[in-house]
């Protein structure tokens, strides 16, 4: 079964809004009322469309997120049976502080076809490489870079790693500079950074690195699309992380799990600019209009390309 296509342009429209109700508040110091503000959108344009929608990543569990829980029903309740995984504001910091990169993000698959992820983090790998064996997650970082630059016939000096700049990422850093490898290093935004992988002009070579276990999920919506290899493993620091987990039935808590396991079947993943940055350009206001856009794929159709849009406020 595929996604009619018709939905492309309804979920292209709803981050869209959203991005846009969350431009007002970039560069005031307010995450809270920026993120506020692109969920309230979402939550109201996903309640107006003529689906079954459940959301499988959101803002979070009931008793922390009052909209767009996981677990939330949206739609009219007529219509085709979706699982919806959102980050209505990908990259707080970067809208609170009028930085780039600041998203406002969707993956869309139909009913049972996306990992249900609980909120905490996740070790991860994405690659434009899909052959066995040249990246995973259980080999050493010297390892993945040396058969990634077999198989890429480039020198580990011609490599780019993308990485989230943190103090628990400090011994893989140490050990990518040992290697010569060039770094881009990221201070948030872990969709954008893991899809950084999958078209040759954003000169990145391997993401890895721990970051949110959602966004894991919505970044390997996109991957999918552009066949690129992604790995998770879900990281449990806490008991109740742990109890979570099993109440979301994931029963065996070192699991390393292919990007096949995360999202299955049919997809449409969008992702629209707030604040410009490597992948989209940010909302700009003209007049009594608004100009977007928007990073979207369409498994099925082979879709993938950014969509820009001007329309009235």
């Amino acid at each position: 079964m595929s996604i009619d296509k018709k939905f492309i342009d309804k979920f292209v429209n709803i981050t869209s809004q959203a991005a846009l109700a969350s431009s007002y508040l970039v560069g005031k110091k307010d995450k809270i009322s920026a993120d506020k503000a692109a969920v309230d959108s979402m939550r109201s344009n996903l309640n107006n469309l003529e689906i079954k929608g459940e959301i499988v990543i959101g803002e979070g569990e009931l008793d922390e997120a009052p909209m767009l829980y996981i677990g939330e029903k949206l739609g009219t309740n007529e219509g085709p049976e979706f699982d919806i995984a959102v980050d209505p504001l990908e990259g707080t910091n970067f809208a609170a502080n009028n930085l780039p990169g600041a998203l406002s993000v969707i993956a869309i698959t139909e009913k049972n076809n996306l990992f249900k992820a609980p909120e905490t983090y996740m070790e991860k790998i994405s690659t434009k490489v899909n052959e066995k064996n040249v990246i995973d997650l259980d080999f050493t970082v010297k390892q993945n870079i040396s058969n990634l630059s077999d198989y890429l016939n480039k020198k580990p000096e011609n490599l780019t790693a993308c990485i989230l700049d943190r103090p628990r990422h400090k011994q893989i850093i140490e050990e990518l500079k040992k290697l010569k490898v060039n770094l881009k290093l990221i201070t948030d935004g872990d969709v954008s950074g893991a899809l950084l992988v999958t078209e040759d002009k954003y000169n990145v070579d391997i993401f890895l690195g721990i970051g949110g276990g959602p966004e894991g999920v919505l970044a390997a919506a996109a991957l999918d699309a552009y066949n690129c290899n992604f790995q998770g493993r879900f990281l449990f620091e806490s008991d109740e992380d742990k109890s979570r987990a099993f109440k979301m039935g994931i029963n065996d808590l070192d699991r390393k799990y292919d990007l096949n396991e995360i999202v299955s079947g049919d997809s449409i993943f969008c992702a629209t600019g707030i604040t410009s940055g490597d992948l989209v350009s940010g909302i700009k206001i003209e007049e009594n209009k608004f100009v977007s856009e928007t990073l979207v794929t369409h498994k099925s159709s082979g879709l993938k390309k950014v969509i820009k849009l001007k329309q009235n406020i």
